[in-house]
């Protein structure tokens, strides 16, 4: 269960260091991205772009 935790913190530390680079390719601004302001906030909810990176690990998973 431990390695679990390191596996998520380290997928999380790469998302979080490769959104800018994301951001410049377009996604985060795909149609079903949503974002908006609530309680003096900015939330992001990438919806779509989850979708299209999910496809593109899968389809890499599955070629290798």
């Amino acid at each position: 269960m431990f390695r679990w935790f390191i596996v998520i913190f380290l997928a999380l530390m790469l998302i979080n260091a490769l959104t800018p680079w994301l951001h410049k390719l377009g996604f985060g601004k795909l149609p079903g991205d949503f974002s908006f302001r609530l309680f003096g906030r900015d939330w992001f909810i990438p919806l779509s772009s989850t979708v299209v990176l999910s496809l593109l690990a899968s389809a890499i998973g599955k070629l290798i």
